[in-house]
């Protein structure tokens, strides 16, 4: 059992607070890799998850992205941290919780995509401007900041 599934033991579904981290991750192409989630049902997101005891975000990031693609992303570059009333979520169980997350980006990963179908239904690489209609809201945010402040800067 991990860390949420802990407090979720003792506190039920009652607000929480997590930290979390997400990475877009980029192909030589420049285009960006999304994943189609299981939960909520088919919406697309950016691979992450949140932070287990004794992480750093960058931990998280790494580990996270390393679950559910198999990639090992290295050379993370900070984008933002998202916080406050906009980033409450309750999940599909009833849960309820706000999430810090840590936004990250990265072209420098290796490793062979392999999809994690305990999370996933499948990634796919996106061209910026041809991003699905299902994104996840909060990452609609972190992608739309990313482009407008350091995509033009990357060489592909």
């Amino acid at each position: 059992m991990g860390y949420v599934e802990e407090l979720r033991a003792i506190v039920g579904s009652r607000p929480l607070l997590f930290v979390g981290a997400v990475v877009i991750i980029l192909d030589s192409k420049g285009r960006i890799l999304l994943q189609q989630r299981k939960y909520p049902s088919g919406s697309w997101g950016l691979p992450g998850g949140l932070m287990e005891l004794g992480e750093s975000t960058e931990d998280t990031a790494k580990r996270e992205v390393f679950e559910e693609t198999n990639l090992t992303v290295n050379d993370l570059k900070l984008i933002n941290v998202y916080s406050g009333p906009q980033n409450f979520i309750i999940a599909e169980n009833g849960d309820e919780f706000y999430v810090v997350t840590t936004a990250y980006y990265s072209n420098k990963v290796s490793g062979l995509l392999k999809v994690d179908r305990s999370e996933s239904i499948t990634f796919e690489y996106f061209e910026p401007d041809q991003l699905p209609c299902s994104l996840v809201k909060s990452h609609q945010r972190m992608i739309k900041e990313f482009l407008s402040n350091h995509y033009s800067k990357l060489k592909f």
